[in-house]
């Protein structure tokens, strides 16, 4: 496996609606084995095809490293909770920036496996913001987007003004 480029915002990939993949085979088995080094390497918990240029939905999550990882192949939410819980957000394409985005608990989720099987779980907590974070991902909504206007300019700006210093 292998760490890839991650793009970065605001490069206009990460606002493309991802693919759907239809092709359960070696090569899935090796992107989804370059996303999880790559986002070991960000570091990060959940990482999208789309985030090394790759616009298929496939996105690869791990919580606790001691779990393992689970890959999430043409991901959909079927179902939320009413209850709205608010976490701090960010991403690997736009690293050291974070705000709280509001989101539903609870959700259930279709997706299929590397093997093509579909499964249908529910998910709360972590889980269900990461999997909700990262489908919409693959929807072409960068997290930003589920931000106020001028908590999303404000975390543009920082992010801009990072990007500057590192560049010196």
């Amino acid at each position: 496996m292998a760490i890839r480029p991650i793009i970065r915002f605001p490069n206009p990939l990460l606002n493309r609606k991802a693919d759907t993949v239809t092709r359960f085979d070696a090569a899935l088995e090796a992107l989804a084995g370059d996303l999880l080094d790559t986002m070991r390497a960000a570091p990060g918990i959940g990482i999208t095809a789309p985030h090394i240029g790759v616009i298929e939905r496939v996105t690869v999550i791990e919580l606790d490293p001691s779990s393992g990882a689970r890959t999430f192949v043409n991901p959909e939410v079927v179902w939320h909770s009413d209850q709205l819980v608010r976490h701090a957000e960010g991403s690997v394409s736009m690293p050291g920036i974070s705000e709280d985005v509001e989101r539903p608990h609870a959700i259930r989720v279709r997706y299929q496996t590397l093997l093509g099987e579909t499964v249908e779980e529910e998910a709360e907590g972590l889980m269900a913001i990461c999997l909700q974070h990262e489908i919409d991902q693959l929807d072409g909504i960068f997290w930003t987007q589920r931000l106020s206007r001028l908590k999303r300019d404000r975390a543009i700006k920082k992010f801009e003004k990072s990007t500057r210093e590192i560049r010196g």
